[in-house]
């Protein structure tokens, strides 16, 4: 177990959930297709232990679902929920900043193609003007459940 979940911060928390050694990885494998446990522990080459701690971990947190896939004998499969997609754009951020600061020999591994049919390097944006949101152009200020805790110093600070 870590802190995380004990801060009162969405990254925090966030962290706290899909940020152990292992994790994103799972998640990558079940966004691209991968549902079964043996198939999920090949790829990675994780132990099956680890792999039950984290997709246990994931289900907790609401993140993946387990669905029988077989009644005889019992079989499952591993399904993002809608909490698990909606990490996709972070994965894929994550993915675009690995492919420029830390590529593989030979390039990017994977590049990503839109539903238009274009690939595309994912960007975060200002959902109102459309503009970059990045380190230049943003500016955090407490929301409405900014409070005072471990992790909190620079956004519950007294005006």
């Amino acid at each position: 177990m870590n802190r995380f979940g004990e801060m009162h911060c969405s990254i925090a928390q966030a962290v706290g959930v899909v940020a152990e050694p292992w994790t994103p990885l799972i998640l990558r494998d079940l966004f691209l297709g991968l549902r079964r446990f043996d198939q999920l522990s090949e790829d990675l080459g994780i132990s099956r232990n680890l792999l039950t701690q984290r997709l246990d971990r994931l289900q907790a947190a609401g993140v993946v679902e387990k669905v029988v896939y077989r009644e005889r004998p019992v079989r499952h499969e591993y399904h993002l929920t809608e909490a698990g997609r909606d990490i996709v754009p972070a994965l894929i951020t994550l993915m675009a900043w690995g492919d420029r600061w830390s590529t593989p020999p030979g390039g990017p591994p994977a590049v990503l193609v839109h539903s238009c049919g274009e690939r595309f390097t994912p960007r975060v944006t200002c959902p109102h003007c459309g503009g970059p949101a990045d380190a230049d152009t943003i500016t955090v200020v407490s929301g409405p459940g900014a409070a005072q805790g471990p992790g909190t110093m620079v956004l519950a600070r007294p005006d």
